[in-house]
């Protein structure tokens, strides 16, 4: 499994960036082959404050399966709509999952 990771920074004007998450997140959803879509809102750190704000992570089986979902009509609607926030406060990047069952490394 792979997932297209979205990483926002702290904005700036948090009714702003909601309203444009709304919709960035509407046409995510349409985009094809989504095995699961997961937020995650950043609390802080061990340190305290952070500069992050919130991770969308969106699942697909295999690279091929979001390239081609990314390629889509939705797709690249939902890039388009990326424009909306401000250069430099978002990062994309994409990832291998890997999981185990209760969390430990077999010995």
């Amino acid at each position: 499994m792979v997932k297209l990771m979205v990483i926002f920074r702290t904005p700036h004007d948090p009714v702003s960036f909601g309203i444009t998450y709304a919709d960035f997140l509407h046409l995510i959803e349409r985009m094809p082959n989504i095995q699961r879509r997961q937020v995650v809102d950043i609390m802080g750190s061990p340190l305290g404050a952070t500069d992050y704000h919130r991770i969308l992570e969106v699942y697909f089986s295999d690279f091929l399966t979001m390239q081609a979902a990314m390629m889509s009509d939705a797709g690249q609607e939902a890039g388009r709509e990326l424009r909306r926030f401000t250069p430099g406060s978002y990062e994309l990047l994409f990832a291998d999952l890997y999981e185990e069952q209760g969390g430990r490394t077999p010995q």
